[in-house]
């Protein structure tokens, strides 16, 4: 199955590969990305080699699909944007996304997030279409709650002490969005 290719009016959206290792380590190693992620900011390049290898094995897999998300004029890496797993059987996917800090504000994961939401669900992915994407937040990460908001996800409630990491429980807000509520198809 080929790895499909996803474009907005800025952005390009494709395949991470070994080049993005520079780019996916900076990225990661910044605390402010990761301060409500479950992992520890790297600290090695080998951790990105190692997370690119992990995201691509996940669509050969056909268990999710991470994207490298490009400023369309330069090709530049700009961040990340996926399904961190779906199920065509239930037909429904986790949506994960993180953007370098010099380019937060701008819409630009708002716009990267809409274009791989209408592609599940108009069934433009391996995975076919989808009915119900779910976002997960940590309370507290207001720009990320803002971003699903935009894109019309609802929130849907708190799961309690349902994280686990950096030595610590962790609630998470859960964000749901129905194909027949989403407003860009």
């Amino acid at each position: 199955m080929s790895f499909p290719v996803l474009e907005t009016n800025s952005l390009r959206l494709d395949k991470l590969s070994k080049e993005d290792s520079t780019s996916l380590f900076e990225l990661f190693s910044d605390n402010s990305v990761v301060e409500y992620y479950d992992l520890e900011a790297f600290t090695e390049l080998s951790q990105a080699s190692n997370l690119i290898e992990f995201f691509n094995s996940r669509f050969n897999e056909n268990a999710g699909i991470r994207w490298a998300i490009r400023l369309k004029e330069t090709d530049q890496f700009i961040g990340t944007c996926g399904f961190n797993n779906w199920s065509p059987k239930m037909k429904n996917a986790v949506l994960g996304y993180d953007l370098l800090p010099k380019y937060w504000g701008m819409g630009l994961t708002t716009e990267a997030v809409h274009r791989i939401v209408k592609a599940a669900f108009l069934g433009e992915l391996p995975c076919g279409k989808l009915n119900r994407i779910q976002g997960d937040t940590v309370p507290g990460n207001l720009a990320s709650e803002s971003l699903l908001l935009k894109v019309g996800f609802k929130e849907e409630g708190v799961r309690r002490q349902s994280g686990y990491w950096k030595n610590q429980f962790h609630d998470l807000k859960c964000f749901g969005l129905i194909q027949s509520e989403y407003c860009e198809i």
